[in-house]
């Protein structure tokens, strides 16, 4: 089974569980994690007592890990009273998960905004805190869909501080976390990785900026050596077509924006976010709480399918 965490109750957590239940009735068995009067009115569920017990039900209801909340939904209003219950589902998710009692991760989206202010979350997002409950583990966040699978080597962190962030070290990292992650779990034995330059360009042969030619060029060169198959330091606007992606495996970008602009565009609503690095597979849906459509019945949990059947795949791989 897979474990679900709730997210945002203020956003549209619960009514994407629900539909993603709906769209997969047991195919890919997972039980959420939260307060089931979160749940939309009309949603067949389960609570169960632990995770051994969901695979009973999931082929009739949505299987619940009570996890009480202060207080109802309010859908598009985050409450602060709740905001700890949400950090704590997340905890929550991966003690089960490392301890074996869940086959993978999958997380709804959280507001960071709402934790901060509720709760003094004192993490970027969901990958640094994955990442420091992991016990400090070197993590990469990849953007996988149907098309493209993308890495930005620098994530949640102004623009202007790029330039900066941007180290040698920090690009080996990223390339090699992919690498691997490429063989382990999506079972490609010789992974193709296209690496973006910073700037536009490709930097122009200096004229542009420099860091292509002082240290993403040389970072390459050097893993190639070790045996690495990698194309760039590449202009970022031209390897994202068609014809560019059948080349390579997995794109590493710079920054996030550089990342995350290709792969909305192409799958924005089969796009699953996956934590490479870490001792457990985890995924989630490619999108936000979505807080200005929470409650209208409307939201789509195509992503979050996307996410679930893809935390099913790489955990069955990696087992393997």
């Amino acid at each position: 089974m897979i474990a679900l965490t709730c997210g945002e109750p203020a956003g549209i957590g619960p009514e994407i569980a629900a539909g993603a239940w709906e769209k997969l009735r047991g195919r890919v068995p997972f039980f959420l994690i939260g307060d089931p009067a979160h749940l939309p009115e009309d949603t067949p569920l389960a609570v169960i007592d632990a995770p051994g017990d969901a695979a009973r039900a999931c082929g009739d209801a949505l299987p619940v890990l009570p996890h009480p909340f202060a207080g109802p939904r309010v859908p598009g209003v985050p409450q602060p009273a709740q905001a700890q219950s949400v950090i704590d589902v997340i905890a929550r998710g991966v003690d089960l998960v490392q301890a074996g009692a869940a086959l993978a991760l999958c997380t709804a989206p959280i507001h960071k905004q709402a934790l901060q202010e509720g709760a003094g979350f004192g993490f970027p997002g969901h990958t640094e805190y994955l990442a420091h409950l992991a016990g400090g583990a070197r993590v990469a966040m990849m953007l996988a869909g149907p098309s493209l699978r993308v890495v930005p080597a620098t994530i949640h962190i102004p623009l202007a501080e790029v330039p900066g962030a941007l180290t040698a070290d920090r690009l080996e990292e990223a390339i090699r976390i992919t690498h691997a992650a490429l063989i382990r779990d999506f079972g490609i034995p010789e992974p193709r990785l296209a690496v973006a330059g910073l700037n536009p360009h490709a930097g122009e042969g200096g004229r542009m900026g420099r860091e292509e030619i002082e240290m993403i060029a040389p970072l390459l060169d050097r893993l190639r050596a070790e045996g690495m198959d990698l194309r760039g330091p590449m202009s970022a606007d031209t390897m994202f077509h068609a014809a560019a992606r059948a080349r390579y495996d997995a794109a590493i970008a710079m920054y996030h924006d550089q990342a995350l602009i290709p792969i909305k565009t192409l799958d924005f609503d089969r796009g699953v976010n996956v934590t490479l690095g870490l001792p457990f597979v985890r995924t989630s849906p490619d999108h936000g709480t979505a807080l200005d459509i929470a409650g209208q019945g409307v939201a789509d949990p195509t992503s979050l399918v996307a996410a679930l059947e893809m935390a099913d795949r790489l955990a069955r791989a990696r087992a393997a």
